[in-house]
């Protein structure tokens, strides 16, 4: 069974750590009632961590592009093979999504991401109160989009791993 690059299993690995964090912090910072120093705190770690995702995504694409992956054992079955195909360019679209939709929310909502405090990001659009609910339900939507679609991976990989026993999740282990 042919694996993955050690460069691609660090980025898969270092991804899915980022996006996990990233996701429970988001979930913790909202239910933090009002506005306070923690609160602010969190938010900006949030906004951090996305925007590495989203550096940390483009990487990975151009990676798996110029790499490639191995190719699936000759037991999957055709239909297994296209599903598992077409949720990686799902997943690949949400790692690129979601913090895109979190940095346009963030500034229709009026808060510029200044990068790990210190780099200021691009302004692409001024604060606009009528896009800012939309924007953040989409950040919102994309999010549990991912959550469905990180657990049917999880869940895929590992009925490979204990019912099919075909080593597809070796691959991809370090």
């Amino acid at each position: 069974m042919q694996r993955y690059t050690t460069p691609a299993i660090v980025l898969h690995w270092l991804v899915a750590i980022l996006i996990v964090a990233t996701f429970a912090l988001g979930l913790t910072m909202v239910d933090i009632p009002g506005l306070t120093p923690t609160k602010l705190k969190y938010f900006s770690w949030h906004k951090w961590l996305g925007v590495t995702v989203l550096g940390l995504a483009c990487i990975r694409l151009l990676w798996r592009k110029t790499q490639g992956a191995p190719p699936y054992p000759d037991s999957m079955q055709p239909w297994q093979q296209r599903a598992a195909h077409g949720l990686h360019i799902l997943l690949y679209v949400l790692i690129f999504a979601v913090p895109i939709s979190g940095y346009f929310y963030s500034l229709a909502a009026g808060v510029p991401v200044t990068y790990l405090g210190l780099f200021p990001m691009p302004v692409l659009i001024a604060p606009n109160p009528d896009l800012k609910p939309i924007l953040k339900l989409l950040h919102y939507t994309l999010n549990m989009i991912m959550l469905g679609a990180v657990s049917l991976h999880v869940l895929a990989a590992l009925k490979h791993h204990f019912i099919d026993r075909d080593g597809v999740l070796k691959r991809m282990l370090p």
